[in-house]
């Protein structure tokens, strides 16, 4: 069965978010994927569990549906069950999308099998480094933010709900999310590979602010 409900899937979510905003469109899912194998390579886990949570982690991202943090696990039980996937896995692959989004810092979850770790960890390397930068400003753009504002300082100390509705500068995400992530990692491969992510990030903060106060 393995082999046939990934496949399955990976069609299912293609067509599902074929008309998404880019920072969370299927080329997403399908880095998420990729990280999630990846990093399983290393670990000792369920790889079919691993694959399926990763391609069905953001099928119905709260963001773009009010706020609504149900609707994403619901929709993946859904269609899973609509293919007569076992019950308690279709479980276990609801309790991982449940507990992976950020929600403005470590949240607290009550899943922690090595299968979510590996998922949460691929679903974070998506969101730093280069493509982590390029996803921040494309959906900066796509609400209609500010890239910088000098006079609007980080928020270090947001709420959930502060976080869900800021609309503060782009730059500001930065600190308020993406530089904070290399040390929420959860797995050997994980950690180092948000290493080398995390010191591009630094880098290309230092280009801006130099481009920016006119220095280069």
């Amino acid at each position: 069965m393995s082999s046939s409900i990934i496949q399955i899937t990976i069609e299912y979510v293609k067509t599902a978010l074929k008309n998404s905003e880019g920072g969370h469109d299927w080329f997403h899912i399908e880095r998420v994927w990729k990280n999630a194998m990846l990093i399983a390579k290393e670990e000792d886990c369920d790889m079919e569990l691993v694959q399926l949570a990763a391609l069905l982690h953001d099928i119905a991202d709260s963001k773009f549906h009010g706020g609504d943090e149900e609707i994403g696990p619901k929709t993946a039980a859904n269609w899973l069950r609509s293919q007569n996937y076992p019950l308690d896995r279709v479980d276990r692959i609801t309790s991982i999308i449940r507990a992976i989004s950020y929600k403005g810092g470590a949240n607290e979850h009550e899943d922690h099998s090595i299968e979510f770790h590996i998922v949460q960890d691929a679903d974070r390397l998506d969101a730093i480094g280069a493509i982590g930068i390029a996803r921040t400003f494309n959906y900066g753009g796509f609400k209609n933010r500010a890239i910088y504002d000098p006079s609007i300082t980080p928020n270090l100390n947001m709420t959930k709900e502060q976080y869900k509705k800021s609309t503060a500068p782009t730059i500001n995400h930065f600190y308020e999310k993406l530089l904070l992530l290399k040390d929420l990692m959860n797995t050997v491969s994980g950690k180092r590979i948000a290493e080398q992510r995390h010191g591009f990030m630094e880098a290309f903060l230092d280009q801006f602010y130099q481009e920016w106060n006119g220095q280069s």
